[in-house]
């Protein structure tokens, strides 16, 4: 799996055009979840999606039960929450900041097991601050709706859902991805509202399964 700033250059999802934002980059960075380094094929073969020579393009490369692949996973609180308010059809350009935390679990003996705490860390321990401009009644509305609870896959560790899904990650429901509690800041009127909340018991089963 990869991930990072390259995405944005390569463009291939639909994703980037339904926010209208794509770059056209001279260099890129990207991550790769993997227990070995690629070969030149699949090196040539991102930097040509891309849109870059193979010498301008820099990849991290780490398994995800290491703990730089453990933490480049935990580090997306901030990310979940935007990838849930474009889901909800939520007009993102309205954000004007946003910052985040979530527990870092101990490392894993396998890559599955990492998956699973890697995300249980978001789904059930992530707390994210978003600064937003306009009214505060579509905060008030669409509030409830972020956090990770909000979803009917809501309350099982997340291996247990991908084996229930025969590790098929797009047969989980997506509304499932966003961290756990959130806090959204209305800049223009300077009220805050608070939505969701830790789940302190599913973090402890899952970090000591």
């Amino acid at each position: 799996m990869g991930s990072g700033p390259m995405r944005a250059a390569a463009g291939r999802e639909a994703l980037f055009d339904e926010i209208g934002c794509r770059e056209d980059a001279s260099e890129c960075v990207g991550v790769l979840e993997a227990s070995k380094l690629p070969p030149d094929g699949v090196c040539l073969e991102i930097a040509e999606k891309c849109g870059i020579e193979p010498e301008r393009l820099t990849l991290l490369v780490a398994p995800t039960r290491s703990l730089c692949g453990t933490l480049q996973i935990v580090a997306r609180s901030v990310e979940t929450a935007l990838h849930k308010l474009h889901e909800l059809k939520f007009d993102l350009s309205r954000i004007v900041a946003g910052r985040g935390s979530a527990p870092l679990p101990p490392l894993a003996s396998s890559g599955s097991v990492a998956i699973g705490r890697t995300n249980d860390a978001i789904l059930y321990g992530a707390q994210v601050t978003l600064e937003l401009r306009g009214d505060d009644d579509s905060l008030r509305e669409i509030g409830p709706r972020i956090p990770s609870a909000s979803s009917a896959e809501y309350g099982r560790r997340f291996v247990e859902i991908m084996d229930h899904y025969n590790y098929d990650f797009y047969k989980i429901d997506p509304l499932l991805f966003s961290p756990a509690e959130i806090e959204l800041v209305n800049v223009d009127t300077g009220n805050r509202f608070h939505f969701g909340q830790m789940n302190q018991q599913l973090l402890s089963q899952s970090f000591n399964s």
